[in-house]
């Protein structure tokens, strides 16, 4: 089975994509790992792949976790952010 997500950009990741969210069909259980290659082989992210991290509705996302998705949640892609 499988539900539609926004995936939403921020910083490096939204340069890359060149907009600021999309739409993904995903199963609606996936491990943090193959979520993380998913969106990165669908948008190009291979650059900033090992230095992203990804939220599930506004909750951080950890490398071991299995993410159990529905219709309409939202997975943000966070790169690193620089600044002073």
């Amino acid at each position: 089975m499988s539900v539609t997500v926004k995936i939403l950009f921020f910083a490096k990741s939204r340069e890359i994509v060149g907009q600021t969210s999309a739409s993904l069909e995903l199963p609606t259980h996936i491990s943090y790992v193959d979520l993380l290659q998913k969106i990165v082989e669908e948008f190009s992210l291979n650059d900033i792949k090992h230095s992203v991290i990804l939220s599930l509705n506004e909750e951080f996302c950890h490398s071991e976790d299995t993410i159990n998705l529905k219709n309409g949640d939202e997975i943000a892609v966070i790169p690193p952010l620089s600044g002073g």
